[in-house]
């Protein structure tokens, strides 16, 4: 099953993880066959946010809300259950400093093929 492991904190934080580690614990996870995808994001100084409603674009500086984490990258993993998912996230170099969300990935693509397969 797919997971993504949304990975948070405090900005001002970042100082203490040093890119050594992440770079260090992205290459062991690639080389394992967990990770699918990784990324870390630029700062959320430089995010923009886009809304649409009732046909109208709405753009605007900055993250979508105000929290005391922000989301600072991810890393989409292939694992047995949550249980391994967990296991994985733990090692995960910034859940020392921040936090690291697990989150099923939704498989929707195949959920409507196989709609569409049966009508």
């Amino acid at each position: 099953m797919k997971y993504l492991c949304l990975v948070y904190l405090d900005e001002k934080r970042l100082d203490e993880l040093p890119d050594e580690d992440c770079v260090a614990y992205d290459t062991e996870i690639r080389a394992s066959g967990y990770c699918l995808a990784s990324e870390a994001l630029q700062s959320v100084q430089t995010a923009t946010t886009v809304r649409v409603r009732d046909g109208r674009l709405s753009v605007t500086d900055g993250p979508f809300a105000e929290t005391k984490e922000q989301l600072a990258g991810f890393y989409m993993i292939e694992a047995r259950d949550l249980n391994e998912a967990i296991q994985i996230a733990t090692k995960i170099p910034p859940a020392r400093v921040g936090s690291v969300e697990v989150r099923p990935i939704r498989p929707i693509r195949e959920t409507v093929a196989a709609r569409l397969q049966q009508n």
